[in-house]
């Protein structure tokens, strides 16, 4: 159904399409599919049959179209739906968090968290949930396209929603974790509250020491971030299969976690948690030196690195070059 449904757009939107070679191939591919001729104008060295398994990947031009379509949706999308899905995004990228610094302290090694990490982005992501970083990148290419409906206001309100969806949900697992770590704060944290706790005062005060080049290097480490990160929400468009988009996702979440660089929502979770058991920092030392220049950061790095560039060379493509 995605490629006809490709195949379609093609031919609607390009006088010749079937000519093309991108429309060519898509029609051989639902022919084969659907047990009629192939193209009589296609190459004849290709071979004719087609499983669902070779249709698992999509070609750039298809997952983009998919990155502008979800873009557009998600500006239409209810104000219920919209909190529910963040809500629920927040809370288990931060049971992630948790379950990373738990394998981080158990084994002592932080790679193990790292490559256990993505986890909890896949989950979210095949359940339909949204977090910050990804409507970061997606809302402003259905305004680029000049899809109907869609405007800059639009796209702040479910920004606006979004955010405050991730932060309660972070926030609720913050709460419940620190209550365990300390039996409902009767008692000091375990090895595992104090290790988020210690992570809290180096992602904040680590930076104000440095002033403004240390906000400056938190900003980029942002970036960083949400270049990784929004690759992985892509990585959920450009397969068919579960195993195809949970391989896609894992390699780049698993990336900037080993990295260390700076995701606005997982903060969202670390550092109020890390305040609740004891951390050496305060709300205002996580908002100026981590949670502003953090979003920021991941907001321009996921848009410049891979929803622009994506835009750009897949649907935006530049004219061929004329051979002498």
């Amino acid at each position: 159904m995605v490629v006809r449904a490709a195949y379609s757009t093609v031919a609607a939107c390009r006088p010749h399409a079937r000519r093309t070679g991108l429309a060519r191939s898509l029609l051989n591919r639902v022919q084969a599919v659907e047990g009629q001729p192939r193209c009589r104008h296609a190459p004849q060295n290709r071979i004719a049959t087609w499983s669902t398994h070779t249709m698992a990947y999509l070609i750039p031009a298809e997952f983009v179209t998919k990155m502008v379509d979800a873009g557009e949706s998600k500006i239409y999308m209810s104000t219920r739906d919209t909190l529910i899905r963040a809500y629920m995004a927040g809370a288990i990228l931060s049971l992630a968090a948790v379950f990373a610094v738990t394998a981080t302290v158990m084994t002592g090694s932080a790679l193990v968290g790292a490559i256990l990490f993505p986890v909890g982005f896949c989950m979210l992501y095949l359940l339909g949930f949204d977090l910050l970083t990804g409507v970061f990148v997606l809302t402003p290419l259905a305004w680029l396209d000049k899809r109907p409906g869609v405007t800059v206001q639009g796209i702040l309100r479910n920004w606006g929603l979004v955010f405050l969806g991730n932060f309660l949900g972070a926030l609720t697992v913050a709460f419940m974790m620190a209550f365990i770590f300390t039996y409902g704060f009767s008692v000091p944290p375990n090895e595992i509250g104090q290790k988020i706790g210690h992570i809290g005062e180096a992602r904040t005060l680590g930076y104000a020491q440095y002033g403004l080049m240390g906000w400056i290097t938190i900003f980029i480490r942002g970036m960083l971030c949400n270049w990784m990160v929004s690759t992985g929400v892509v990585g959920a468009m450009i397969s068919t299969t579960v195993s195809g988009k949970v391989i896609a996702m894992w390699m780049p979440i698993m990336l900037f976690f080993a990295m260390t660089f700076e995701h606005s929502v997982v903060n969202m979770f670390l550092f109020p948690s890390g305040l609740m058991m004891g951390g050496n920092f305060s709300i205002v030392d996580y908002l100026i030196w981590n949670e502003i220049p953090v979003v920021l950061g991941n907001l321009v790095g996921g848009l410049a690195f891979t929803g622009l560039t994506l835009y750009a060379t897949h649907i935006k493509t530049g004219p061929k070059r004329k051979l002498a």
